[in-house]
């Protein structure tokens, strides 16, 4: 079992690995970098799916499973959901990284290349990203009826997943690095989602009764990146009715995907 459910975890998340991939490869076609509105509007989308696929996808399965257990839903799922917040506020104070469009580097004091920091800042988001999808297909590899709500997350990732790779790699290029280096930076800042969604699955897998604390926990880690990072980001500068306006149009997609196919 916990080797279809490796499998069903490895397609998920390598289509939104791809989706990065594909959208760091937009740097062979444009010359110039996005303009503010657009990282804006990019940055406020990948919120609002976020924020959805963190209800649909990983807390209302995770409080489904822990009550199928007859199990109290407030220590697996609230605990989880807090551990999922502070890992990733550990990451984000320790791991060296540069958001695009700041000079100001955050995490731990390091001498290392704009370019590296810029791909490491999207890494962050892209962690909790993996981990959602490859806990959903691993639940939908157990369960056959929860197929059509991994697909849908994967999705949902992979349209907030291709303009990613974009932001990464348009501004390295407008940056003076060529266009290979630019491409492979964003490319790379794509490849920690199967990684870590693999590896959530290892973890969930070889311990008996543990999924609901681990889908708890992508949640948490999801909802820290968009509180902490995403729409703080996409409300900057004064026009900053275009990212509300995206977090509601990204959470209005998920939502809709997840019903449709659900």
């Amino acid at each position: 079992m916990l080797q279809r459910e490796l499998l069903y975890a490895a397609l998920g998340t390598g289509f939104t690995c791809l989706a990065t991939v594909l959208g760091a490869g937009m740097v062979f076609f444009f010359k110039k970098e996005m303009s503010h509105t657009m990282q804006k509007v990019f940055l406020g989308f990948a919120a609002g799916v976020m924020i959805a696929a963190s209800v649909w996808s990983l807390l209302i399965p995770a409080m489904e499973m822990a009550e199928g257990r007859g199990q109290s839903v407030v220590l697996p799922v609230g605990g989880g959901f807090v551990l999922g917040g502070l890992f990733l506020m550990a990451l984000d104070r320790l791991l060296p990284h540069l958001h695009i469009g700041s000079d100001e580097a955050e995490g731990l004091p390091a001498h290392w290349k704009r370019t590296t920091m810029i791909v490491l800042a999207v890494t962050l988001h892209n962690i909790p990203e993996g981990m959602a999808v490859g806990l959903s297909f691993s639940v939908a590899a157990r369960e056959g009826g929860a197929l059509a709500g991994a697909v849908a997350l994967a999705l949902g990732m992979g349209l907030q997943n291709f303009p990613e790779g974009a932001a990464v790699s348009l501004p390295m290029k407008s940056q003076g690095v060529s266009r290979r280096k630019a491409f492979l930076c964003g490319a790379a800042s794509g490849v920690v989602e199967p990684i870590f969604g693999l590896l959530t699955v290892l973890v969930a897998g070889s311990v008996t009764g543990i999924m609901p604390w681990v889908l708890a926990f992508a949640a948490g880690a999801m909802i820290y990146v968009v509180v902490e990072e995403l729409i703080p980001e996409a409300q900057l500068g004064e026009h900053s009715h275009a990212g509300t306006a995206s977090v509601m149009a990204g959470f209005l997609v998920m939502m809709l995907l997840d019903v449709l196919l659900g």
